[in-house]
């Protein structure tokens, strides 16, 4: 029985992944995508700026993706790849206890929840502390609530959990929210909303569940330290790229851990493209030009392939 080789593996199944399967199967390329989630398109209550959706949950927009894929017959296995190698003109992919053969890839992994890194973090996660205000929102009910951020996530998150929470704070380290201006002035105008400026979160305290957090804010010549009643606290911080999975490839990235790719997608090692907001040269992070860059490194890829032939 002959291995199966595919023509391209995608690693990664959210927004810059699928575009990348649909285009690369219109270029007839046997195709297989790989991701362990969604990605963090998934988490957005709410998405107003992709065309031809006035307003729709990213969750179900990442699904609308995924059934689009489908019914072009692509395969996509929920799984979380852990080591990609490259011998000769093929590549290895490993994920769960399966090994996948392929001529070239496509990388679309996204970005992980940056955290803060404080004491207690980590012990009350899940029980209090999350990443996820669309997962967690509705647990808010009647309680006390804050995020830790102060860009468009973060703004969006506690607009979220005010339609549930009694209170919501927003803990800002600087002076004036950077969200989007009619995030900001939606913040602003919402009565449940408190925002803490210049405050930086720097311990979550409770024993079986968050019970109140420890800020540091500061003051023109001077700083203060005081601790909040929470029931909840959300992370809202923004994301960092994991790119551990990619040591054995030797692919090259930037100071920031971003892959380093050119105007086609390609990387420095042949045959290996990258996608969405896990590359440097992604001038916005945002779906619309995730999906433009899969669709650009499906068209490399088949070019590529094309050469080799």
């Amino acid at each position: 029985m002959h291995e199966k080789i595919y023509d391209t593996i995608i690693i990664g199944s959210g927004c810059a992944g699928c575009t990348a399967a649909i285009y690369a199967t219109r270029y007839k390329l046997n195709t297989l995508v790989i991701g362990k989630d969604y990605g963090l398109l998934a988490e957005a209550a709410e998405v107003e700026n992709f065309p031809g959706f006035k307003k729709i949950a990213g969750m179900e927009l990442v699904k609308k993706f995924h059934e689009h894929c489908k019914a072009l017959g692509i395969e996509i296995l929920q799984s979380e790849v852990t080591k990609i190698k490259k011998e000769d003109d093929r590549f290895f992919v490993f994920a769960g206890e399966k090994k996948f053969t392929a001529k070239s890839i496509i990388i679309a992994i996204g970005l992980a929840r940056r955290k803060l890194n404080i004491p207690g973090e980590e012990k009350l996660i899940g029980r209090g502390v999350s990443y996820c205000a669309t997962c967690d929102a509705a647990f808010t009910k009647d309680k006390v609530a804050a995020v830790v951020g102060g860009a468009d996530s973060a703004a969006m998150a506690a607009l979220l959990i005010a339609k549930y929470a009694k209170k919501v704070y927003i803990f800002y380290r600087r002076s004036a929210l950077r969200a989007q201006p009619y995030l900001v002035e939606r913040v602003l105008k919402e009565p449940k909303i408190e925002v803490v400026y210049n405050s930086n979160v720097i311990e979550a305290i409770g024993e079986k569940k968050l019970e109140r957090v420890k800020l540091k804010i500061s003051k023109e010549n001077s700083e203060e330290i005081k601790e909040i009643p929470l029931d909840f606290l959300f992370i809202e911080i923004g994301s960092v790229p994991n790119t551990v999975l990619l040591k054995d490839l030797n692919v090259k990235l930037d100071e920031r851990n971003f892959i380093l790719c050119n105007e086609k997608q390609e990387t420095n090692i042949s045959g290996v493209f990258a996608c969405g907001d896990i590359t440097s040269n992604i001038q916005l992070r945002q779906a619309i030009t995730a999906a433009a860059q899969g669709a650009i490194a499906a068209h490399s890829a088949y070019l590529y392939l094309q050469k080799k032939k």
